[in-house]
């Protein structure tokens, strides 16, 4: 089985594609803070040190992802971890961490979010229990 769960933050906002079928791709890229960085790789200087995992996601979960992820947002990532190598521009081979999300879960509050960006979710229509078709009820009447 190959499945990584990630917790971090997004390093820049994510890009909406479309494949020439019409079918929607996500592309983003997440900073994992590595807590060991901090006492054991770095002699205990107190710096963290972060890994980058490339994230791609499909479908619907990629649109809703473009709409409300930006740059800075935490998310809970998880599904298969492939390495890819590429030769970057100064002739060096390099490993680019990627994953295919199954699943992201935003994990930044509402608050946090205006106060970075400015995220607001669209308004729930009002519905009363009058125009729903439901009669109320108190708490009281309740027989459990």
């Amino acid at each position: 089985m190959n499945k990584i769960i990630l917790i971090g933050n997004l390093t820049r906002d994510p890009e909406l594609r479309t494949t020439p079928n019409g079918v929607s791709v996500c592309d983003f890229t997440i900073a994992v803070n590595d807590r060991r960085g901090r006492s054991q790789q770095q002699g205990g200087n107190g710096q963290d040190s972060a890994q980058f995992f490339r994230v791609t996601v499909w479908r619907q979960l990629g649109e809703t992802c473009q709409k409300y992820l930006a740059k800075g947002r935490k998310v809970f990532v998880s599904g298969p971890l492939t390495a890819r190598t590429y030769q970057a521009n100064d002739g060096t081979t390099r490993v680019s961490l990627e994953v295919t999300a199954d699943d992201v879960e935003f994990l930044t509050s509402r608050a946090e979010s205006e106060a970075m960006g400015g995220y607001s979710a669209p308004a729930a229509p009002s519905v009363t229990a009058q125009s729903s078709g439901f009669t109320a009820v108190e708490t009281d009447e309740l027989p459990f």
